[in-house]
């Protein structure tokens, strides 16, 4: 069965406030087998919150609202699903007392518009809300000849969250049948997307009944398998097949194979040869030794690092010889080296690694743009330069820099 998911609410329409409660009942959905086609956000206009309403039941088994079940006047739901479906709305007298309890309680006056909160649509299921003033409502009906599940949920995260694994998780799973989705993500170091998706292409383009999906993100690809059986060992035989497949032809280029972030991958290498490291960063202000302090327990594998911006700097932390600045420039492949092989020498660490280079927005010449970046890293008997002319803001090149940092580590443990 699939589903779709209105969010109602103006707010939702300006920078200012974001759709979350989407992004949890996909979660809490997939794990019932229940895909979810559709997201809409709808502001507070009848009209267009009824039209929204007979597109989703136009397409989807499921369809949850969240919002609009509040006592103002732009607080619609209730009255759209109403009206699409013909239905009338009764004010439910125990749900009208509770409110009047509820606020009585709070020594707080009750106003007449409250009281809206009580109204239930015909045939509906009312879903008490434990945490909020706004009971759901949940409707098993038929709509265009089809059986459709509609269900109202509130807008506040808080109350959503526990209303639906309260009350409709319990009601969903005793009607759906036995279905399960199964997932599995491979993410790829560093190869455009481009080139990711031609060579993997003729293999996921032969496993038609699984869902693939290829994502750019910050200097990785990601590549997300989904299928959905009756059985959960059969699905998950389905997506291992497809991604271990596509994870062949990528080889090396696949730094996870089941999720993982590229600091944990490097974390375990690093862990299981029993290689410390140590950084030394100009450009990249301490964003390298922040990524390899951001998991539990870094201190077994990093011993530390420091930033060097200046020359005087890069020379009294790392030992780069002025000369070298003075013949090659703080921003060059000799200098990245002697940075790199100078913090390893400096904290007894197995590996050292140096990055300078220009972040911009300005600072770059003809010779030496903004985005030329030098990673390099030493192990005590070889140091490995990289050259990197990368582009877009000083947030995306500092964060580049890293990336390729990080995978040129991954690459020398493997």
């Amino acid at each position: 069965m699939n589903a779709e998911i209105i969010a109602i609410g103006s707010e939702m329409l300006t920078p200012h406030r974001q759709d979350t409660n989407s992004l949890f009942l996909t979660d809490r959905l997939n794990s019932l087998g229940v895909t979810v086609d559709f997201k809409t956000i709808v502001g507070d206009n009848f009209t267009h919150l009824t039209g929204a309403i007979v597109t989703a039941l136009s397409r989807v088994d499921i369809l949850l609202l969240s919002g609009g079940l509040g006592p103002t006047e732009d607080d619609l739901t209730r009255e759209a699903v109403a009206s699409v479906l013909k239905l009338n709305l009764k004010r439910n007298n125990d749900l009208l007392a509770g409110l009047h309890a509820r606020f009585a309680k709070r020594g707080i006056a009750m106003s007449d518009n409250n009281a809206k909160q009580a109204d239930v649509i015909d045939g509906a299921v009312v879903l008490p809300n434990a945490t909020g003033s706004a009971p759901g409502q949940f409707l098993d009906t038929v709509f265009g000849k089809h059986r459709k599940l509609i269900i109202l949920l509130p807008g506040p995260p808080k109350e959503l969250k526990a209303l639906y694994d309260a009350e409709v998780r319990p009601r969903l799973h005793s009607i759906l049948p036995p279905r399960f989705i199964t997932k599995r993500m491979l993410r790829i170091a560093l190869v455009p997307e481009s080139t990711v998706d031609a060579r993997v292409a003729p293999i996921y383009k032969g496993y038609s009944d699984v869902e693939t999906t290829i994502l750019a993100h910050n200097g990785e690809i990601q590549l997300h398998f989904q299928y959905a059986g009756v059985s959960l060992n059969q699905a998950q035989a389905r997506v291992d097949e497809v991604a271990s497949r596509c994870e062949q032809e990528m080889g090396d280029d696949v730094f996870s194979s089941h999720g993982e972030s590229l600091e944990e991958v490097v974390q375990l290498l690093l862990g299981l040869k029993g290689v410390r490291v140590a950084t030394a960063e100009s450009c990249t202000g301490g964003w390298l030794a922040q990524r390899l302090t951001s998991l539990p327990n870094a201190s077994r594998t990093f011993l530390g690092g420091v930033v060097a911006y200046s020359n005087d700097l890069k020379s009294s932390f790392t030992d780069v010889p002025a000369s070298v600045i003075d013949a090659f420039g703080a921003v060059s492949g000799a200098v990245a080296r002697a940075m790199a092989e100078g913090i390893r020498t400096r904290t007894g660490a197995e590996i050292g690694i140096g990055i300078t280079g220009i972040a911009g927005p300005g600072g770059g010449t003809d010779e030496k743009p903004v985005g030329l970046v030098f990673v390099a890293l030493a192990d005590g008997q070889d140091t490995d330069v990289k050259k990197l002319n990368l582009s877009g803001d000083r947030e995306r090149i500092r964060w580049w820099a890293t990336q390729n940092a990080l995978d040129m580590l991954r690459r020398k443990l493997m």
